[in-house]
């Protein structure tokens, strides 16, 4: 428990060490896009030497068996997903053993590079931290304009909802402690995933920290984005798992921040 009394806190003070704590990579194939095969071999190859176990779920198992290593971490493949199970993020979060968790695609578009950032906020005390592509550093290779504008009117419910001001709300790469694991009711397989792991970390009070990502444009699988699917979907996850707060924020005022400078672009 940390020095205010809240749970799932740390303390202030920094983490131990990268020497003292353990790190679980969590990756996602999603149904539909097959093997992901010498893509997956490529990012394994850049995932950095601070990981000690990789979840593969998603992906058919190889011969031989679910479990491998490249001589410095685990690789765990939990096979292909069944839709008819549900709830299979959930499932290889819970899979992973590590003290801290990173979960991200595996399809190419997010970087394994950037995951000392991540570890680094951990390790200063946060107790969530994201990925946003719409910060200084950030970027992303395929946003057209009707998104950007969707993801900017979803920013300002989610604002009025949480009082937080977040400038990336679905963007699935993140990495937080396992107490947190045992906490989710992970209902989401899409890219409502993103949104709903955002809302359980604001709802418990966690500490939230962004930092950069660049969002690659996708080395396997097709792309499985739906600009007006995705927006209602998102738009219901916000909704649904709103504080009991949220309506008294909603009917304090419009759907704008107070005039003056604006602490932050979404």
């Amino acid at each position: 428990m940390s020095s205010d009394g809240h749970p799932l806190r740390r303390p202030t003070a920094p983490t131990p060490r990268s020497g003292t704590r353990t790190v679980s990579l969590v990756l996602t194939v999603r149904p539909g896009d097959g093997d992901p095969g010498a893509a997956l071999d490529r990012l394994l190859e850049q995932v950095p030497t601070g990981v000690q176990e990789v979840v593969l779920i998603g992906a058919p198992a190889p011969r031989g068996g679910k479990r491998e290593g490249n001589g410095r971490m685990d690789v765990r493949r939990l096979g292909p997903w069944d839709a008819t199970r549900g709830d299979i993020p959930h499932a290889a979060l819970l899979a992973a053993t590590g003290d801290l968790i990173v979960l991200m695609n595996a399809d190419g578009s997010m970087s394994p590079h950037e995951i000392p950032h991540y570890l680094h906020c951990l390790d200063s005390g946060y107790d969530f931290v994201k990925g946003s592509r719409f910060i200084a550093g950030g970027d992303c290779a395929d946003h057209p304009l009707s998104r950007r504008l969707g993801h900017r009117a979803l920013l300002r419910v989610a604002r009025r909802l949480y009082g937080q001001h977040l400038t990336d709300l679905w963007y699935g790469f993140c990495a937080f402690r396992r107490p947190f694991v045992e906490l989710l009711d992970l209902h989401e397989d899409g890219v409502e995933l993103g949104a709903e792991l955002v809302a359980h970390a604001l709802h418990y009070g966690l500490r939230v920290a962004e930092v950069p990502s660049l969002e690659l444009p996708r080395r396997h699988g097709p792309s499985h984005l739906r600009t007006i699917r995705d927006g209602t979907r998102i738009l219901g996850t916000l909704v649904d798992e709103r504080p009991h707060n949220a309506l008294s924020r909603l009917a304090h005022g419009p759907f704008r921040g107070p005039r003056g400078p604006r602490a932050s672009r979404g």
